[in-house]
């Protein structure tokens, strides 16, 4: 995925050179460096809570189509992500199979790059903003002016 840059530049999963150490690493210097200068820096993170269940799997597929990916690779993952079903079994009843409609398998070998890809078009930060991107985390820094607290949820609505 790296070669076609297909992850923008903040996503350190899945491009040689970029771990989770180093993204971390890359926020502490920030943060240090205008610790040094004696700038406020307001922090945010973000995780998304069983982010591979909240994938649209229909909305994924499109995107897929948009980056331009072989088209007889988006006709394979469809059977790979729409296998996954679900039942209910309460005492001695069990419900009907049914399709999820959102979700990437647990585990599986893909799941990490796709949801990967289907985050990708988060909004580019605003002026003073990083974004820190990984898997199913993001981290927002502000390096403003003294108002720095006031200005953070403005920043994230946008």
């Amino acid at each position: 995925m790296s070669g076609r840059r297909l992850l923008r530049d903040e996503q350190f999963e899945f491009r040689p050179k970029h771990s989770t150490v180093l993204q971390l690493a890359r926020l502490v210097e920030r943060v240090s460096r205008n610790f040094d200068k004696k700038k406020l820096t307001g922090v945010v993170f973000l995780n998304v809570a069983k982010g591979f269940d909240t994938v649209w799997v229909d909305g994924l597929l499109c995107k897929l189509k948009i980056l331009n990916f072989l088209s007889h690779l988006v006709k394979t993952i469809p059977p790979y992500l729409h296998s996954q079903m679900f039942e209910v079994s309460f005492q001695t009843a069990t419900s009907t199979s049914r399709r999820m409609w959102a979700d990437l398998p647990q585990g599986g070998i893909i799941s990490p790059a796709l949801f990967s890809l289907y985050v990708n078009d988060i909004p580019s930060p605003s002026h003073h903003v990083e974004l820190a991107l990984y898997a199913d985390t993001a981290v927002i820094a502000k390096v403003p002016s003294a108002s720095a607290a006031r200005q953070i949820p403005g920043d994230i609505s946008q």
